[in-house]
């Protein structure tokens, strides 16, 4: 009986020893940055948003980030480097929630996390989707590992000893001895030859017509309430921080989804709320690109939104030369009513004719 005793406490003493070993592997590695800053020379993979932008968040060193959804994963952070002399951190989300940038904003802006500690933010580019702008404003688009995102220390246990952090984070890389480039982590998987007409319309879908058209005023309660809730409220309490918000240049073929579920003249006013509401604090920047010449070209595009990575480094040298920057509510309006025309001129018919 004794015997069996000594084997039982031998086996669980060896796999407690596993535990800490694999616990202790994961903490000086910390691949989702959740404890420390990265250890120089390991070849980092970051290709997880939900888990390691909370640590990027908390434990990178830069004066500079990008919130917002995958209108936003094809910024190049050197080029913000190299054209404004910004350090940026990319924290985007794809399809992101309000309560998205809201959650990783919290992190951006705590005063007790290293990075907080080693430089102040003195930028933040934000992609608003207004098409988002009417979700649940306490929903986040996908299921969050909370375990990195509250202060819990005892729930810390499912990452440090977590097969998938261990395997697919720490030996991976290892063993590829490759890790990825910091500056270009999120990018889409399109290469170069989806950027095509082509292919944009052979998969894009048309949504059915809805008969009944949206009240004007039909999306402001909902973008109200994201706005005063999950945005606005770090761009009050942080006024050395300059914001610069930016309406994404989604291809003419989105006005083709707005028009045919009847929500154009609610978006419009949805639009120009929105614009409003920033420009009334003297810290927010606002640029409009839907009103650029490449939105009717579809060989920009990989489907009816997302835009060529070369567009996103177009809209980091407007941050700094002001080029389509809105200035005031009457700017707002004009920059409407040239969509307005452009969705107006295009020819919805002659493209839809065609057999891509």
């Amino acid at each position: 009986m004794k015997s069996y005793k000594k084997y039982f406490f031998i086996l669980i003493s060896m796999v407690l020893a596993v535990f800490i070993i694999c616990g202790g592997i994961v903490v000086y590695v910390d691949p989702f940055f959740h404890f420390h800053t990265p250890v120089a020379g390991f070849p980092y993979i970051v290709d997880n948003q939900l888990s390691q932008n909370p640590g990027m968040a908390r434990n990178m060193a830069y004066d500079g980030c990008i919130i917002g959804s995958s209108m936003t994963v094809n910024f190049d952070t050197d080029d913000f480097k190299d054209i404004l002399g910004t350090d940026t951190v990319k924290l985007s989300y794809s399809g992101a929630y309000p309560r998205d940038d809201y959650n990783i904003l919290s992190f951006v802006f705590d005063k007790n996390t290293y990075a907080r500690k080693q430089k102040p933010v003195k930028q933040v580019y934000f992609a608003v989707d207004i098409p988002t702008m009417t979700a649940d404003p306490d929903e986040t688009k996908y299921p969050l590992p909370m375990y990195l995102y509250d202060k819990s220390v005892i729930n810390d246990v499912k990452y440090l000893i977590n097969k998938d952090v261990l395997f697919e984070y720490i030996f991976r890389p290892v063993i590829r001895g490759k890790g990825s480039d910091l500056s270009e982590i999120y990018f889409s998987w399109w290469t170069p030859e989806y950027y095509n007409i082509q292919w944009v319309m052979h998969n894009y879908e048309q949504p059915e017509i809805n008969p009944v058209e949206t009240e004007k005023d039909g999306l402001i309660e909902r973008t109200e309430v994201n706005l005063s809730r999950n945005i606005l409220p770090f761009v009050e309490s942080n006024p050395d921080t300059e914001f610069y918000f930016f309406f994404p240049p989604y291809s003419i073929l989105y006005w083709n989804n707005v028009k045919r579920e009847n929500t154009f003249e609610a978006t419009m006013k949805q639009y120009r709320y929105v614009a409003e509401r920033l420009l009334g604090y003297k810290n927010a920047r606002l640029f409009y690109f839907q009103t650029m010449e490449e939105t009717l070209d579809l060989s920009n595009y990989a489907d009816y939104s997302h835009y060529k990575p070369a567009i996103n480094k177009f809209m980091v040298e407007c941050f700094k030369d002001g080029k389509y920057e809105i200035k005031s509510v009457e700017e707002m309006d004009k920059g409407l009513l040239t969509v307005r025309k452009m969705v107006a001129d295009f020819d919805y018919a002659d493209l839809f004719s065609r057999k891509w």
